[in-house]
């Protein structure tokens, strides 16, 4: 690797890890297009800073960039607060009329001013990695610092503002002040790649890394961690990739490869991946069928004598909305577990084992739907859990005291037993 692609794969590697970091605040206080809006607002900044001067200066052409971009900001919340404008169509309009005046602006450069002053003006849109310089890595370098460290020092006030801003305000905090902080933060993360990877890209590496680092974990600082190393990896693999490949854009490239990231994170994540949750759903599915038949093989079981253990499907399909092949697949299962065995002329019977696992379906299913009758109000909380999810959110003393009421009513499930007594199901 040759001196100047090491210094772009340093400075997009530290630019990702800086965004990755203040990216997860945008994401989750649901700003993510606040810094879509702020990356697309510096553009007219830049553009200033080159009309007032004359000619390029860096540091001027990016403080031009943070003040537009704060402008923007103040904007978005002038619009929202003052005006019947949604947040959604205030960042839309200062997006699309920033950027706007942006490319005006810079159209206005390139067709007023010489050739060799304005050059390389128009890589601020879509960014050029080779014009990262060692002081530019340095200026990276030290901002990524400086936000890892203004983090850890307000790490327990920010969690509050972005979890509970209002909390935060009671508690007297200042919430203004720190939300101000953590979008001057954003700005200046922004600000300070827009030469690396322009207003279009930047955008992308502030959100990309974080949204997939929220899918591997609940907690805040695994997800700052998460979100860091993923953004240096994502600048890191583009440069990569773009030093190998020649005609290849590093900017592009570094995007492309957060893609990847994202894509594996939301397939595969354990708790929140697509794979995950509907492997979980299927497992949901199949216990609630396991419950549901079992629930009515118990009600079948109750209502014949005692010691029949042994039925005919049709005395199921008649008791239930099912076809055949359902009912058949469901019994299935069922044997596979012990609970049944199938007999001759469409028959099957039931075990002693799985007696005890339907009268445990049914009782759940019982007091599940007591709790509702007598509960109406936190129904809509809880219908779409399974009865065993009343066991884990209610206290010992309601789960007694609806077992009583089914005693009461004759519904407690109850099984015989092979010498003629018969015991409850606990």
């Amino acid at each position: 690797m040759s001196y100047t692609t090491t210094i772009i794969f340093a400075g997009t590697s530290l630019l990702g890890a800086c965004a990755g970091l203040v990216g997860c605040f945008a994401v989750l206080r649901r700003r993510a297009l606040v810094g879509d809006a702020l990356a697309h607002a510096a553009l007219p900044g830049v553009c200033l800073a080159f009309l007032v001067l004359g000619y390029r200066s860096l540091p001027a052409m990016l403080l031009g960039a943070f003040v537009t971009g704060i402008a923007g900001i103040v904007c978005i919340s002038t619009l929202r607060q003052f005006t019947r404008i949604k947040e959604d169509a205030a960042i839309g309009i200062v997006l699309s009329v920033f950027f706007g005046a942006g490319v005006v602006l810079l159209r206005v450069i390139m067709n007023s001013v010489s050739a060799g002053s304005k050059a390389g003006l128009e890589t601020y849109i879509y960014g050029k990695t080779t014009s990262i310089a060692l002081a530019d890595v340095y200026l990276i370098g030290g901002a990524a610092v400086g936000c890892l460290a203004i983090i850890v020092l307000l790490y327990k006030e920010f969690q509050v503002v972005v979890f509970d801003s209002e909390f935060a305000g009671v508690q007297g905090w200042p919430a203004f002040l720190l939300d101000l902080l953590l979008m001057a933060m954003i700005a200046f993360a922004v600000v300070i790649g827009l030469p690396a990877v322009g207003v279009v890209m930047m955008a992308a590496l502030l959100i990309i890394p974080a949204a997939a680092a929220r899918f591997w974990t609940e907690q805040l600082w695994v997800m700052l961690a998460m979100s860091a190393l993923m953004g240096a990896a994502m600048g890191a693999v583009g440069t990569t990739f773009s030093s190998r490949f020649e005609g290849l854009p590093a900017g592009p490239a570094i995007v492309l490869c957060g893609s990847v990231v994202f894509l594996i994170s939301l397939l595969t994540a354990p708790r929140r991946g697509l794979l995950a949750r509907l492997w979980s759903e299927r497992k949901f599915r199949r216990r609630m069928a396991r419950q549901r038949t079992l629930n009515v093989l118990y009600n079948v079981w109750e209502r014949s004598h005692p010691e029949v253990l042994s039925f005919a499907m049709d005395d199921v399909l008649r008791r239930k909305s099912w076809t055949f092949d359902e009912l058949h697949s469901a019994l299935g299962a069922l044997s596979r577990e012990g609970c049944v065995s199938f007999q001759p002329e469409g028959r099957f019977a039931m075990t002693d084992h799985g007696l005890q696992c339907a009268a445990m379906a049914a009782r759940g299913f019982r007091m599940w739907e007591l709790f509702l009758t007598e509960n109406a109000e936190a129904s809509s909380g809880i219908a779409d859990f399974d009865y065993r999810s009343l066991e884990e959110r209610l206290p010992r003393e309601m789960i007694a005291e609806l077992e009583e009421k089914l005693k009461e009513e004759g519904r407690y499930p109850t099984i015989m037993r092979r010498d003629g007594f018969s015991h409850e199901c606990n």
